[in-house]
């Protein structure tokens, strides 16, 4: 069902629910639904495919209406997308909980998750869309711009990637982060899109700076600023399963190659090559499984290209999007020869309890980001790299929907910093309160054996205990709102991930809150890495003074 309503979240400091917990959960989801963040709000669709918000419009405003009336001892149920029930609990439990595409394991697939939602009865929650607390492609921005440098790092010995040429596909939602995230690394990054308007999209929000449709007018681009040592992004109108094989036939070997496009969706999110895009979309209409056979073979064209460019030279890695499981099932054997990007790059950030930390502000107001820009720059002072980050983001990221930020920051910095947050909005000093968050993309909240759990030490890559561990404790220590996942970012079947929000509203409860919700949380991924046996977690563990009963030094 479509609506051609426009969704925006009320701004300023007044409250339109009897709390701010409420209040924040209410717009946090209207945010997720700003034409300026989502991919299709018409349909509810935030990104990544059908990643949706909530189930229908009519359990969206049911929704809403609820948490107008919520009380500050009630507690609202949310089943993929659709209110449920609203129960007494106490004013430090979560004003609203969820859970999404979860399904019993044999039955989880995407046939059966497509029955269910034909019938009505689920829907896609994605990670930060049926979560509310998605904040358009920075949320993935800071991310993807660390994977880039630790890629130059590990292939060059070098984070400058100035001269590099960086070969990617998709800028959907999340995967728009990309040329912005490569030219913050100084790189000439080269983005195959499918789809025109998300070029344009991007161009329009200060995401890329090019768009062109002809591969050998994009690869003069590429040869004229890597000449000229300047960075610069460009969108090429393409398909990435034929222009990777052409570029890879010209003899062109990219210093970086990855991918991000929606492949964790053969139906929804990958465009079958050797058609024209309306022909694509018509074939998805009328035949959908032909349509996802077409879409699995492109891929393993897409792989294959992949696979060749890193044997020619190229530093190739899976950046998220399961299209290495559709490539192999479609013949290419070795189609994990090229790893993901959390066990090369980022695990041992994990290991630290570190990830992608975010937070927006409900005043509307930009001037509040600012203030907290300034606090982190005050706080983290010695850290070079996130101070770096920080004046790069002020300088090159637009707003979308309600005014955020994304920073890594890491167990034991998380809960100071939102304390002094919170003092700034106790103060006055800031003009509403700031909703603090996390992709679930995180330390210690998701299970995911073909990304985020990748070749896990101990062999533990399968093991879902602890992203349900997570959102008990985090449900436990008081969040505002906590959620658990099934196949965000991989597809059905694939993953198990949590997640968890909370409000710094300027009370003596929300610090309470916050002390416990923002130690336990990062503490999760500390403790996940520990039991896995990182060297890395075991010393955190043992600085921070986190209790791990198993360490060998406490038996």
């Amino acid at each position: 069902m479509k609506t051609n309503q426009v969704i925006k979240a009320p701004t300023g400091s007044e409250l339109t629910c009897k709390g701010w917990q409420q209040e924040a959960a209410m717009r946090m989801l209207m945010n997720n639904l700003d034409p300026q963040v989502a991919e299709n709000p018409d349909e509810l669709v935030v990104y990544g495919g059908i990643g949706k918000a909530a189930r229908n419009w009519e359990s969206f405003h049911q929704i809403i209406a609820t948490l107008k009336k919520l009380e500050n001892d009630e507690t609202l149920i949310v089943q993929s997308g659709k209110p449920v029930a609203v129960f007494k609990t106490h004013d430090h439990a979560p004003r609203v909980l969820i859970a999404n595409s979860n399904i019993v394991p044999s039955w989880a697939n995407w046939d059966h998750f497509y029955k269910l939602e034909s019938e009505g009865l689920m829907m896609y929650g994605q990670m930060t869309a049926g979560s509310w607390i998605y904040i358009g492609a920075q949320g993935i921005l800071q991310g993807t711009y660390l994977s880039f440098v630790e890629a130059g790092k590990k292939a060059f010995g070098s984070a400058d990637l100035s001269g590099r040429l960086i070969l990617t596909g998709g800028m959907g939602g999340m995967s728009g982060a990309q040329p912005l995230a490569g030219k913050m690394a100084g790189a000439v990054t080269l983005v195959v899109e499918v789809e025109r308007k998300r070029i344009e999209r991007k161009i329009n929000e200060g995401y890329c700076d090019y768009l062109v449709t002809d591969i050998d007018e994009a690869l003069q681009l590429v040869n004229k600023y890597r000449q000229k040592r300047e960075a610069v992004s460009i969108g090429l109108v393409g398909n990435c399963a034929d222009i990777f094989p052409a570029i890879y036939e010209k003899g062109i070997v990219p210093d970086i190659v990855t991918d991000q496009t929606s492949a964790h969706d053969p139906i929804n999110g990958y465009i079958p090559n050797g058609m024209r895009f309306e022909q694509a979309l018509v074939l998805r209409k009328n035949d959908p499984k032909a349509y996802e056979e077409k879409a699995k073979a492109a891929m393993g064209v897409h792989v294959q290209a992949m696979l060749d460019f890193q044997a020619s030279g190229s530093e190739v890695f899976d950046y998220g999007n399961n299209i290495r499981a559709y490539a192999k099932e479609m013949g290419v054997e070795n189609a994990f020869d090229f790893p993901g990007f959390v066990p090369v790059y980022i695990r041992p950030l994990f290991c630290e309890g570190k990830g992608p930390f975010r937070w927006a502000a409900l005043s509307g107001d930009p001037e509040d980001i600012y203030r907290t820009d300034r606090l982190v720059k005050e706080m983290f002072a010695e850290d070079a790299s996130l101070v770096k980050w920080i004046n790069m983001a002020q300088k090159m990221i637009q707003w979308q929907g309600l005014p955020s930020r994304i920073c890594w920051l890491g167990y034991g910095d998380r809960h100071r910093f939102a304390l002094e947050v919170n003092k700034l909005v106790a103060t006055g000093e800031m003009k509403a309160p700031i909703v603090f968050g996390r992709d679930h993309l995180d330390s210690g909240s998701v299970a995911s054996p073909n990304r985020e759990t990748e070749g896990m030490k101990d062999g533990s890559d399968a093991v879902s205990d602890w992203p349900i561990l997570n959102a008990l404790l985090n449900t436990a220590g008081g969040a505002s709102w906590v959620s658990v996942h099934h196949g965000g970012g991989v597809g059905m079947g694939y993953s198990q991930h949590a997640g968890q929000v909370i409000v710094a509203d300027g009370t003596k409860e929300a610090a309470e809150k916050i002390k416990r919700v923002l130690i336990t949380d990062p503490g999760m991924g500390v403790a996940r890495h520990v039991d896995a046996g990182y060297d890395i977690a075991i010393e955190t563990a043992k600085e921070k003074g986190i209790h791990i009963p198993m360490m060998d030094s406490e038996v």
